[in-house]
């Protein structure tokens, strides 16, 4: 194959998203990735300013910067051939009084009845649909591939970068790291590798289940429930620290059972999939998107924590405006992976 002008590393939803931005702009772009395990697929697809930025107490600027990222969803969507689900999302039981008056403080409209209130400023994708449509979209732009296969080595070039793999090689005026939580490629410099090894995991499990639980994203304390192509989601934990993807069948059950009862319903047989993803998260939550710090025409599209699907179209805006040297729109300075740097 010939050699592309921009190379993304990791098929995430971050990777798949800056490569998807960046074929809508004219580029050649080729995708990498191991074909390993992709903490995207394990998730309900939130694109939830309004629930993440209530659950997590967040500060007014980063809830304006999660509506934001929302906001890019329907035209990102509809050029990616993603459906993009609009339906109410809920919150059933504990502190609604509480709750409402955050949704109030945030600025999200929500109504409240009785225990539960619900906000129609959330959507949602199918996150197997959404990769897939990304990655295919990708694939057919002119210019455009997503390959599997290992990067073993990064070595700067005189004009860019050569990207060592299994049995070849090729060359990139620039390269983007989407790679999740994994350690730094050989060859990435000192700086940006400590950024990447510093991203912190975050183990997630969660349970897919044929069965229709709900029609829309119900939450609650200790669980959410959520629709999905054949049936529903239930989810899910954030263990900090945690590697390790083999499904904890005792927390499956205390999360089924906080489904049960977000839903007021009397617990019933189910088979559920459970199945375990791992994030990576930066040191205040929100994503490194854009360049790294050291290493010219180096980029990165990292640590998301849990809102990679709320955030991947701005992601992928950020750091194609960065590869194009445009200014930065307002909100990539929150983004911008130097912002780390003096405590590296």
């Amino acid at each position: 194959m010939s050699s592309p002008a921009i190379v993304i590393v990791g098929a995430g939803v971050l990777g798949l998203s800056t490569a998807f931005s960046l074929t809508r702009r004219g580029h050649a772009v080729t995708v990498i990735d191991s074909g390993g395990p992709n903490a995207s697929i394990v998730a309900a697809g939130m694109v939830a300013p309004a629930m993440e930025s209530v659950l997590d107490d967040v500060t007014p600027e980063t809830a304006a910067l999660f509506c934001a990222g929302r906001d890019l969803w329907p035209d990102f969507a509809e050029a990616a051939g993603i459906a993009l689900a609009r339906r109410p999302a809920e919150w059933r039981g504990g502190d609604v009084a509480g709750l409402a008056a955050r949704f109030e403080a945030l600025g999200f409209e929500a109504r409240r009845t009785g225990d539960r209130l619900i906000t129609d400023e959330d959507y949602q994708i199918d996150p197997g649909q959404a990769l897939g449509a990304l990655a295919q979209a990708v694939a057919q732009a002119e210019g455009g591939a997503v390959v599997q296969d290992r990067v073993s080595a990064l070595v700067q070039t005189a004009d860019g970068w050569s990207i060592e793999l299994g049995r070849r090689s090729l060359s990139a005026a620039a390269v983007v790291l989407a790679t999740g939580v994994e350690a730094a490629i050989e060859g990435a410099p000192e700086a940006t590798r400590r950024l990447v090894d510093g991203v912190q995991p975050i183990r997630g499990q969660i349970g897919v289940t044929g069965e229709t639980l709900a029609d829309h994203v119900v939450r609650g304390p200790g669980a959410y429930v959520a629709p999905m192509a054949g049936g529903t989601v239930i989810g899910a934990t954030m263990e900090p620290g945690r590697r390790d993807a083999a499904p904890d069948w005792t927390v499956g059950e205390r999360l089924s059972q906080a489904a049960w009862r977000v839903l007021g319903r009397t617990p019933a047989p189910l088979d559920i999939d459970w199945r375990v993803g791992v994030r990576g998260a930066s040191a205040d939550g929100l994503p490194m998107a854009g360049p790294a710090p050291d290493g010219r025409a180096l980029f990165l599209a990292l640590a998301p924590r849990r809102n990679g699907w709320l955030l991947g179209p701005m992601v992928g805006a950020v750091v194609a405006d960065a590869i194009e040297g445009r200014t930065p729109q307002a909100y990539a300075h929150a983004l911008d992976p130097r912002r780390f740097q003096a405590e590296t």
